[in-house]
C-alpha cells in the first residue's frame, strides 16, 4: 500500500510540528550554556576580564555569585558528552581531560551592579550535564589528583 503525495507531505509537515520545538528547546539550552560558561580565547583572565565578562554575558543583574568560563573549543567541551568524558553522578559527565578555566567570584555587597569579581585561574576536571549529546549545564570544576 503506497501513501500519496499529499500524504506524505502531511506526514512530513506533522513530523516538524513536533520535533521542532524539541530541536528549539536543546538549542536554546545549549546556547545558554555556551553564553554564560564558553570563551574559547580569553585575554587578561584577572578580575578586569570577570567583571568586563560577567557584563557582557548579561549575568551581572543581579550579579551572579559564581560562574565559571571554560577555555577550549566548542568541539571539545561538547565530546564531554561522548568520547572525553565519562558518566559522574546522576545525569552528569566529568571530562576525561582538564580544561583551561577561569572561576569568577562576587566580592560580595550589593547584588545590584556595578558587580566586583575576584578571578581564579587554573586546568580542572568539569563536569557537566548533557541532553542528546549537547552540554546543557556547567556542574562543577575539580582540581586534578
Amino acid at each position: 500500500m503506497a501513501m500519496s503525495p499529499g500524504s506524505l507531505l502531511l506526514v512530513f509537515v506533522l513530523s516538524l510540528v513536533v520535533i521542532s520545538p524539541t530541536l528549539a528547546q536543546d538549542d536554546y539550552r545549549y546556547i545558554k550554556f555556551l553564553t554564560q560558561h564558553y570563551d574559547a580565547k580569553p585575554t587578561g583572565r584577572d578580575y578586569r576580564y570577570c567583571e568586563s565578562m560577567m557584563k557582557k554575558r548579561k549575568l551581572t543583574s543581579p550579579c551572579k555569585e559564581v560562574n565559571t568560563f571554560i577555555h577550549d573549543t566548542k568541539n571539545n567541551i561538547k565530546a564531554i558528552c561522548g568520547e572525553n568524558g565519562s558518566p559522574y553522578g546522576v545525569n552528569f559527565r566529568i571530562s576525561n581531560s582538564r580544561f583551561q578555566i577561569t572561576t569568577c567570584t562576587h566580592k560580595g555587597g550589593s547584588p545590584r551592579p556595578p558587580c566586583q569579581y575576584n578571578a581564579f585561574k587554573d586546568f580542572r576536571y568539569i563536569v557537566i550535564a548533557c541532553e542528546d549529546g549537547w552540554p546543557v549545564h556547567f556542574d562543577e570544576s575539580f582540581i586534578s589528583p
